[in-house]
């Protein structure tokens, strides 16, 4: 899926061997530095020619008032978009006063690089200027995941043939609101065509300045936020080693800063410029008093030593790598893919600290910085699973929204909170309610986060300290948003049905639904929850419970009200066709057919209106099968298999959110190529453009998927009430799957081969398990090895719609297929005449 001669394989670094500038946004992205509050894209220093000249905070943002067409009660008032921070990644090398220019220049060597296992992007260029002088550049650059407000960069040059004269210019530049240096606009906002999924722009200044100076090789500017009022400072100091003789010089301006160093080079003797940059944000702290922490940072980075925080981030991430690295035998490809989705999940999550994790990280502008539900589905189960302070921290953040989601709630006229779709600052931030506000799902998904993670940390304490609030009011909602519907007119238990109407599941196609199947059973799994946690604690930890009744207002009754619901609740299915239908209506639409729409007509999102895709069964992404996934102790085999053949063709992979999905299922039910299939598109999404928007940030929440792609797909690691269990699917051309798990506190190291499953303990506490059904446990420093007979059932090729060409609907109907055309939509699978008249039906 990549340019191997541009991108060769190597298992733990990411290596460009030539320059382009026709993908530039693409690997800016790519070859982007962060850990998680600080994000420097992958721009050259040379400042010029990039796609997004890209320096993200997590968290900093602008706020802006959301003009509808027309405005309605309970919409959305105020937007928020990420900022673009100032850029101090600007090193400019002059020789004989020409820029080096790698677009037209004669360059003679290039690589760049970015290792994993070092958390460092290189760069090597030899440049031959039109002179004939011969002169290496090596670039570094660093964001500390130890120090989380720093970032170190260098530049050595050595003009290897002869004596000239140099200049390296270092630049701080807010571009948010000076764009390029030399007044050009980025690529990216160049006749930029209608998506969604790109970042909002502000016309009015956004950067106020405030202080700004210069002191020796130190340079400061600071800034507070037009409307929403938040500040920043960022702070660069610079290190010169050379022997030449050279004299420094500098200029300070409210939105550039820059420290330039001339020197008269002799032939081969090099000169290095390190730059250590500090940056810090805040919602409403003087930018003056920023400007002060910054200076701590740098002057603690001096004393220590440039040497000692690279020396400290290889630390850093041999802990990283010792804890969760999965490892695929026999293919160095996939695993320089994995090692890289991997990675992305570090930068994007270690250091948030409390903020959330933006769907596409520090990386980039994309989704304007906010984060989703994408983060407790697709993100938390790795971090919980292998560094569970950053899980705890990430369910922080919610925690720390609820009384913002409370008010959000009583707004829609519900009961507890309803957190935000969308969102920086815990206001909901999306103007589109119908596929916005109407995801009333992400209640549950962050309810089922805190589950997962109190299930693999047995972290209680948090659970009673904070988390019963989540579990507590999310379950609330739905006993407002949902109604009871009984035969006789009472309730009573006997027939009655409990329903959730009005709402939007994960399938952004299908929107403002009656009883989406993903969101009644995932209710159900948040009102079960939070009745046995409520229960749980009345017995076990009474003073907790006491404060937490106290502090919610929770009447004992509630937990049978949820227990009710629980049992109530409607789950739609389909006796006709024996599978669970997506909604209550979405089988009396006709069928999208996917296969014979035009390659140019997707993405579907950017090529019809929504009224004509929510008139169709089409999905954006999996809806019914990611419940089969995360509920799937509630699911029979049969009624998985069933479900993924009939809904796998109708999805169209529109969203990142669904190959991973697909690839875990596809593994669990048989049809196991497929599976593989699947996994290599998540895998590559970014790192080949599958989507062609990688150059708007990393895709964070598919990077996620991969890991549980991989130990939840291929390993058939599940966690479902609390019990670790384990079916593998190894592909059949992988010799050897082997990931870490951190249970309870105790380390498992996995291992999967074709015959067999082995599980290597660490640690105090012996872990229960089962392979298949069948128990096993391993103490600390012990050794379990299970036989394997086979991986599972084997189904070829994938579904298709010709599958369900002549099934009826419950009301008797056949199922057809069309693709929406300016003309008459003919039936392409099925109708009321007589099929055997008909031409064959186009494979779908």
């Amino acid at each position: 899926m990549m340019d191997r001669d541009r991108f060769p394989i190597d298992p733990w670094k990411l290596v460009e061997s030539a320059f382009s500038m026709e993908d530039s946004g693409v690997t800016e992205t790519l070859f982007a530095v962060g850990n998680g509050y600080l994000g420097l894209r992958g721009n050259h220093p040379e400042g010029r020619h990039s796609h997004e000249d890209g320096t993200f905070l997590n968290g900093f943002h602008e706020t802006f008032p959301i003009r509808h067409a027309e405005q309605a009660y309970g919409f959305a008032e105020v937007g928020q978009t990420i900022i673009n921070a100032p850029d101090a990644k600007v090193m400019r090398v002059f020789v004989d006063d020409e820029p080096l220019a790698l677009d037209v220049h004669d360059v003679r060597e290039y690589r760049r690089e970015l290792d994993m296992r070092e958390g460092v992007l290189r760069r090597h260029v030899l440049w031959q200027t039109p002179s004939g002088k011969l002169v290496r550049i090596d670039f570094e650059r660093m964001v500390s995941f130890e120090e989380k407000h720093l970032a170190i960069m260098s530049v050595e040059v050595t003009v290897l043939n002869s004596d000239a004269p140099v200049t390296i210019s270092c630049q701080i530049v807010n571009r948010q609101d000076g764009e390029d240096v030399y007044g050009g606009t980025p690529k990216a906002h160049k006749g930029a065509a209608f998506d969604p999924r790109k970042a909002e722009r502000i016309a009015d200044r956004v950067l106020q300045p405030e202080e700004f100076w210069q002191d020796g090789v130190r340079s400061a500017l600071s800034y507070r936020a037009s409307d929403s009022g938040m500040t920043l400072a960022v702070v660069a100091d610079h290190i010169v080693e050379t022997e030449n003789d050279f004299d420094p010089r500098r200029l300070i301006e409210p939105d550039i800063a820059k420290n330039v160093f001339r020197v008269q080079a002799k032939a081969g003797v090099p000169i290095k410029v390190t730059k250590l940059v500090s940056y810090h944000t805040s919602r409403g702290v003087p930018a003056r008093e920023l400007v002060d922490r910054c200076r701590r940072t740098l002057d603690r980075a001096r004393i220590e030593g440039v040497e000692r925080q690279f020396a400290r981030q290889r630390a850093w991430l041999d802990d990283f790598w010792a804890r969760s690295d999965v490892r695929i035998a026999g293919h160095d490809d996939l695993q320089q893919a994995t090692r890289w989705c991997l990675f992305q999940l570090a930068q994007a999550a270690a250091r948030a600290d409390g903020q959330g994790v933006p769907a596409k990280g520090v990386t980039g502008s994309g989704y304007s910085g906010h984060y989703f539900w994408d983060t407790e589905i697709y993100v938390l189960p790795f971090l919980a699973y292998t560094t569970p302070l950053w899980a705890r921290n990430a369910m922080r953040m919610r925690y720390n929204m609820l009384p913002a989601a409370r008010r959000r709630a009583h707004q829609l006229n519900e009961a507890g909170v309803l957190f935000p779709w969308r969102t920086i600052n815990g206001e909901e931030a999306s103007a589109y309610y119908a596929a916005g506000t109407a995801q009333y799902h992400i209640n549950a998904d962050v309810s089922f986060a805190l589950a997962k993670y109190v299930r693999a940390t047995d972290d209680v304490d948090f659970l009673y300290r904070e988390g019963v609030d989540i579990a507590v009011e999310t379950a609330r909602l739905w006993t407002t948003l949902g109604f009871w519907r009984s035969v006789d007119g009472v309730i009573d238990g006997e027939g009655d049905e409990f329903h959730i109407h009005g709402v939007t599941g994960p399938d952004e196609y299908t929107t403002v639904v009656n009883d989406n199947l993903f969101t009644n059973v995932m209710a159900r799994f948040n009102l079960r929850f939070a009745a046995r946690t409520v229960r749980d604690m009345e017995q076990d930890a009474p003073e907790a419970y006491r404060l937490m009744v106290d502090r919610l207002g929770l009447d004992p009754s509630e937990a049978d009200g949820w227990e009710r619901a629980v049992e109530a609740l409607s789950i739609p299915y389909s006796e006709a066709l024996g599978i669970h239908p997506q909604d209550a209506v979405f089988l009396e639409k006709e069928v999208w057919d996917l296969e014979n729409t035009p390659a140019e007509q997707r993405p579907l999102l950017l090529h019809f209106h929504p009224l004509v895709i929510y008139r169709y069964q089409v999905l954006k992404q999996a809806d019914v099968v990611l419940a089969l996934f995360l509920q799937g102790n509630h699911f029979s085999a049969e009624e998985k298999l069933a479900d993924f053949e009939y809904y796998d063709p109708l999805t169209t992979g529109d969203s990142t959110l669904s190959a991973v999905v697909q690839s875990i299922l596809a593994a669990e039910v048989g049809y196991q190529d497929l599976a593989r299939d699947y996994f290599e598109e998540s895998l590559f999404v970014d790192l080949a453009d599958l989507h062609h928007n990688a150059s708007d940030g990393v895709h964070v929440a598919s990077a996620g998927g991969v890991w549980t792609a991989l130990v939840s797909g291929f390993g058939g690691m599940r966690d479902h009430f609390g019990d670790l269990s384990f079916d593998p699917r190894l592909p059949v051309d992988w010799p050897e799957l082997t990931f870490v798990l951190h249970w309870h506190g105790t380390r498992l190291d996995v291992s999967v081969t074709r015959d067999a499953l082995t599980v290597r303990a660490t640690g105090e506490e012996a872990v229960e398990f089962t392979v298949r059904g069948t128990a096993h446990r391993v103490a600390g420093g012990e050794t379990v090895t299970v036989p394997l007979e086979g991986q599972g059932p084997v189904i070829p090729g994938r579904p298709s719609l010709r599958q369900v060409s002549q099934s009826r609907r419950d009301d008797g109907t056949l199922l057809s297929a069309s693709v929406p055309t300016l003309t008459t939509t003919i039936p392409v699978l099925g109708s009321e005449a007589d099929l055997d008249d008909q031409p064959a039906p186009v494979d779908a």
